[in-house]
């Protein structure tokens, strides 16, 4: 299965239990919800997905299992986040034995990698496997901005296909089309700003929010591929208050408890993390309570033509 850079990728969560262990059934429920939703990929092992704390063997059993439920619908997809190039290359060797289609990546963590550094790094992996690789570029979070001239450079690895668009200005959506072209697809991984990237030309949105609510991301991106842009803004302006969840420090715990909400999911997270309390846990459910009170009548989205 090739990946086509496209549409809704869902960077789902890691479902755990009360005592910490994987939560397979609730995640293979999660998972059917974006299927039945219309998503065009899953992203495994990502921010939302709580990587850094998860062994090799979660991993492992995250990636064969999914591969195994999705059954060939969409491709899986393994995020990279490591400090170390050996150790990236390892991860990146892992995804093609565990079947995954796909590798997003991130810049070295924990390291301000410098241009020839960050270029050599990603090439360094690209130039190990045959997997085609989104890189994930955001400066916010994660302090290193993959800029232009970086990708002027990793256009020479025929695999590197996609950016991930997380820098949170969208005009970045203009400059990289108006350099490259097609050569990279361009995904939205900012949940508050994917509308007007879409509209922008975006190709797909890296969706934080589709965890809870999958059939309304998937809407609104294929609305504005079909140009029934005021039907998209109607649900984008419902969606907003819930989007915002999406850029906050404790955005696994803010869209696990909308999981939860939902029905899709649950609270549980690794420590260091802990779940919320107190009047931060109910402002944040008063914020998903009243979307889910008011949720949109959807039209036929999956009918349109993108």
């Amino acid at each position: 299965m090739q990946v086509e850079w496209k549409g809704v990728f869902p960077a789902v969560t890691t479902k755990f239990t009360a005592d910490d262990q994987l939560d397979l059934p609730l995640f293979e429920k999660n998972l059917q919800a974006q299927l039945e939703a219309g998503v065009s990929g899953i992203i495994l092992g990502g921010t939302l997905g709580e990587a850094s704390v998860l062994t090799t063997a979660e991993k492992e059993t995250l990636v064969k299992f999914a591969i195994e439920k999705i059954a060939g619908k969409v491709p899986v997809i393994l995020n990279i986040a490591e400090g170390s190039t050996p150790e990236a290359l390892k991860q990146a060797g892992y995804a093609k034995t565990w079947g995954a289609k796909g590798i997003m990546i991130l810049p070295p963590m924990r390291y301000k990698s410098d241009h020839r550094e960050t270029v050599t790094y990603f090439a360094t992996v690209a130039k190990s496997t045959d997997l085609p690789i989104m890189i994930y570029n955001n400066p916010v979070d994660y302090k290193i901005d993959v800029t232009a001239d970086m990708f002027e450079d990793l256009t020479a690895y025929a695999n590197i296909q996609a950016i991930k668009e997380s820098t949170r200005d969208v005009t970045n959506v203009t400059r990289l089309i108006n350099r490259f072209g097609n050569r990279f697809k361009i995904l939205c991984g900012v949940d508050t700003l994917a509308m007007e990237e879409l509209v922008l030309g975006a190709d797909g949105w890296v969706a934080g929010l589709v965890c809870a609510f999958p059939r309304e991301t998937v809407a609104i991106y294929r609305l504005v591929k079909a140009g029934h842009i005021a039907d998209a803004i109607a649900i984008y302006r419902w969606f907003m208050p819930l989007l915002e969840l999406d850029i906050h420090a404790k955005l696994v715990q803010y869209i696990k408890l909308a999981e939860t909400q939902a029905g899709i999911g649950s609270e549980y997270v690794r420590a260091p993390r802990l779940t919320l309390i107190g009047e931060e846990r109910e402002r944040v459910l008063n914020i998903i309570n009243t979307g889910i009170a008011s949720r949109p009548v959807l039209p036929e989205y999956l009918q349109l033509s993108v």
